[in-house]
């Protein structure tokens, strides 16, 4: 499984014209077994900008995209290794609640653009680290 940090999901969804292209190019190269997935925490990130704007448009595509990932849940151990996260990394909350859903749920990899997460966790992956 391959956790897919927020900003993924914006790059993607928005068609950012630096990132997106570079991650579909790496899902592509994927084995079609892998699994992506995301936490309810995602989802809450990534659609306050839609609903705020009230773009309906951008929302529909946020909610088409979300419901293609399987979303892990957020027991509590998950919050108990986000605390030690936040204390041993200086991580912000949302950052350390992230890892430690990928982590708790024995993801491969974390993919991210936040260089600062690659060294709180070796699941933590820039992918746009060299290009």
């Amino acid at each position: 499984m391959i956790y897919l940090d927020s900003c993924m999901i914006i790059y993607l969804v928005e068609r950012h014209p630096l990132f997106a292209e570079q991650i579909e190019r790496k899902l592509v190269l994927l084995d079609k077994e892998v699994k992506l997935v995301i936490s309810p925490l995602v989802r809450l990130e990534v659609l306050v900008k839609p609903r705020r704007e009230e773009n309906h448009a951008l929302l529909f595509r946020y909610e088409q995209f979300l419901t293609a990932l399987q979303s892990l849940s957020m027991p509590t151990e998950v919050y108990e290794i986000a605390l030690s996260l936040r204390v041993e990394y200086n991580l912000k909350t949302p950052d350390a609640l992230h890892l430690a859903t990928a982590q708790f749920h024995h993801c491969s990899q974390f993919w991210t653009n936040d260089e600062r997460l690659s060294g709180a966790s070796s699941l933590s992956i820039n992918i746009f680290k060299n290009h």
